[in-house]
């Protein structure tokens, strides 16, 4: 009773220190003066206040009752719970959309008061979770269900409120309870309560320890077996806050067998639920080798392909396309996916207006494409790809050149279908574009040199590319600085143009002879350099061999112009061409007797190949068990022993005999006959060229995971991406 009486006094103190504090200034509510504003510029200047008038029989007295009820409405405006109820206050508003001023000074007053009851409402929520979470606790372990139902049910309605939410994540035993009613229960509403439970939990980080800590994991992992809808959203809801943000939980959901358990999970058709799984799939399998595996095993690039080609919904297009992208470096998954169709299904998505979905999409397909150089129905893709060689966007470039790069490889409808389409215009304004940029330089060099051979198009796309004015710019890329890979790409194609009669003059004039002729020499003298080691000269992954061998082949085809022929020889590279005869690369055997065989043609050239001694290791060629070695050797020995005498002839032609032609008289006929040998006779062997090499993959985990190809080069080796990605959004 004492407090009572001391809080009341205490109360009217206040009431009066405050009295007087305020009220002894005027601030126009009691006396009626008005506020005085001097600035026009403000908004409540004379110049901009509305005015509204109101007319009535008798002003007088109306400002008579505005004066006596202006306390009422005052009261009313700020302390609304006062008024008695029914008690009508009257209203100086006239206009409906403009505020008065007393109800402009109120405002900040009701926003206090709500504040205020805001943090009592808090504090009474904290206190009470804080008495009932034991009690709580130990219902939840109740053997009867009913009482853990109810149970589970309050704690679920705790959690809506952030107060009582705090608390609860503050309880390890809570959490733990929690958990364990969730999976021991056969109840179905009280599984469904437990998992709202840990799903709101796990909107904190405290929360997602808590449950972390608690071993909620496999008991979430369990419940995506559920057949409850709402259950199998909460549980992959709050997997899906644990994997983003709690650590450790990667590695507990892989241990629970979560892979497992979520890959069925992709025949569902909700698609925001299919989002979120697709993202589980992401974070968990990226970085993660047995986890891509595990995905595989389980269906997953089925499950995904079926998503990407029958889904509109683009957040869930979008995190498929990701898993997809993480999958699409894995030796394993590569060629299940596009099994599946996943290029088409990917190929779906290249036009539309998601600009992170499309660049995803291409990005996967860049990395699909070594596999599915014999893929079928790829005819609208390969359109859209020449299309978006267009574009201006580096990365875009990037994937479009080297999927094209890819899939010309080795498919000669391909080839047909991309030069029909305007591939070849397409590419050389890409390789102009791309300056310095070897991701892109690269491949669309290779595009170019898979589009200008062995395919029923072939000369078209040696003729385009020179009506293109594509011949300057291809040859520019021999010069320095040199990138190895580019180079050698560039060193094939320059070669297939050299088919093409009508393009020597321009490959000429562009000045291809001397920058190959520099190469040559200078990957000649690198492989001397280390000839005394075991070990292969490599630069940026490219074998000098490689490039030795390219060179050769290129001078051996430009050689069949007779201008062309004259200018490699003054430029003395017969001695470096009868050196290579003794190489222990065959190919490079076979090229450099190729270009022999052209160049002794001329009779000061032949003489110059008989004086550096070429006649010893050529006998030795005869006997090689390559045909286009043993053919071009004979047909050398044959051109250089024309001036010799009768007996040299006789002695070489008994070598030729018994060595090459015993079975085939018809192939010394034409050797005896000196007619050149035809293009087409050749033309296999001339296909076949650079010994096998690869492109190392780093994928998007930012690690090596591709072998090197080893499979046969027909100077189309399908390109493989080195482009690290970014990290996952």
């Amino acid at each position: 009773m004492m407090s009572m009486q001391m809080n009341e006094a205490e109360g009217s103190v206040k009431v009066a220190e405050w009295q007087q504090t305020y009220y002894a200034h005027d601030s126009g509510i009691q006396s009626g003066a008005t506020t005085m504003r001097d600035d026009e510029g403000t908004e409540y200047s004379a110049k901009k206040y509305a005015v509204t008038t109101t007319l009535v029989e008798n002003p007088t007295e109306m400002e008579a009752q505005y004066t006596l009820t202006r306390a009422q409405r005052v009261r009313a405006a700020m302390f609304p719970e006062t008024l008695v109820e029914g008690e009508a206050v009257l209203s100086t508003q006239t206009d409906p959309g403009q505020q008065t001023n007393v109800q402009r000074l109120a405002e900040p007053s009701q926003l206090l008061k709500t504040a205020i009851v805001h943090l009592i409402n808090y504090q009474d929520d904290a206190e009470l979770a804080t008495r009932a979470v034991p009690e709580l606790t130990k219902l939840l372990a109740d053997d009867d269900a009913v009482v853990v139902n109810k149970a589970a049910m309050i704690v679920n309605q705790l959690t809506r409120k952030e107060a009582s939410r705090r608390v609860l994540m503050q309880s390890p035993q809570m959490v733990a309870a929690v958990v364990r009613a969730m999976q021991n229960t056969g109840d179905m509403e009280t599984a469904r309560c437990a998992a709202s439970i840990l799903h709101s939990l796990s909107h904190q980080r405290e929360g997602l320890l808590a449950i972390f800590k608690s071993g909620g994991i496999p008991a979430l992992v369990r419940m995506l077996s559920s057949p409850m809808e709402s259950v199998l959203f909460y549980a992959i809801t709050t997997l899906h806050n644990l994997l983003l943000h709690q650590e450790g939980a990667k590695m507990a959901v892989r241990l629970a067998d979560g892979l497992q358990r979520m890959v069925p999970l992709l025949k569902k058709s909700n698609p925001k639920f299919l989002a979120i799984t697709t993202d589980c799939l992401q974070l968990l399998s990226y970085g993660n080798q047995e986890s891509k595996l595990i995905i595989l095993a389980n269906g997953g690039p089925e499950g995904l392909v079926f998503i990407m080609r029958n889904y509109n919904y683009e957040k869930l297009l979008w995190t498929t396309s990701r898993v997809l992208k993480v999958l699409s470096v894995c030796p394993s998954n590569k060629p299940a996916i596009v099994e599946a169709g996943g290029m088409q299904a990917l190929g779906q998505h290249l036009t539309g207006s998601s600009q992170r979905l499309t660049q995803n999409c291409l990005w996967t397909l860049r990395n699909l494409s070594d596999a599915a150089t014999k893929q079928e129905g790829l005819d609208g893709l390969l359109q859209v790809l020449v299309g978006q060689l267009g574009s201006d966007d580096v990365n875009m470039l990037t994937c479009a050149t080297g999927i094209l790069s890819n899939l010309t490889c080795n498919n000669s409808r391909n080839k047909t279908l991309v030069t029909q389409c305007g591939g070849v215009e397409a590419l050389i304004h890409a390789v102009l574009r791309a300056g310095e940029k070897e991701d892109v330089a690269e491949p669309a060099v290779c595009a170019l040199r898979h589009l200008t051979s062995r395919h029923q198009d072939a000369e078209l796309a040696q003729n385009a590319v020179r009506l293109h004015y594509g011949i300057p710019a291809i040859v520019k890329l021999l010069g320095q600085p040199h990138y190895w890979p580019v180079v050698k790409a560039t060193v094939g194609l320059i070669r297939n143009l050299a088919l093409c009669p009508v393009n020597q003059a321009p490959l000429r004039d562009a000045g291809a002879i001397p920058r190959l002729v520099n190469l040559l020499l200078k990957a000649h003298q690198d492989t001397q350099r280390h000839a005394s080691s075991s070990q292969q000269t490599y630069q940026d992954g490219v074998r000098m061999e490689e490039i030795v061998e390219g060179c050769t082949g290129a001078l051996h085809i430009l050689a069949r112009d007779p201008v062309n022929r004259g200018e490699i020889a003054s430029m003395q590279t017969i001695p470096l061409f009868v050196q290579l005869l003794y190489s222990y690369v065959e190919n490079v055997k076979r090229v450099s007797a190729g270009v022999l065989c052209e160049l002794a043609l001329d009779k000061q050239s032949a003489e110059m190949i008989d004086a550096e001694g070429a006649s010893a290791p050529l006998m030795e060629l005869l006997h090689s068990n390559n045909e286009g070695i043993a053919t071009y050797a004979a047909a050398v020995l044959f051109r250089i022993s024309e001036d010799k005498s009768s007996d040299y002839r006789k002695r070489v032609s008994v070598e030729l005999t018994h060595s090459l032609f015993k079975h085939d008289p018809a192939a010394w006929e034409m050797a005896h006959n000196a007619v050149p040998m035809q293009a087409a006779y050749l033309a296999d062997e001339l296909d076949g060229g650079y010994p096998p090499y690869g492109y190392s993959d780093l994928g998007v985990d930012g690690m090596p995971l591709e072998a090197e190809m080893h499979e046969q080069y027909m100077p189309e080796m399908a390109y493989d991406p080195r482009q690290a990605y970014p990290e996952p959004l």
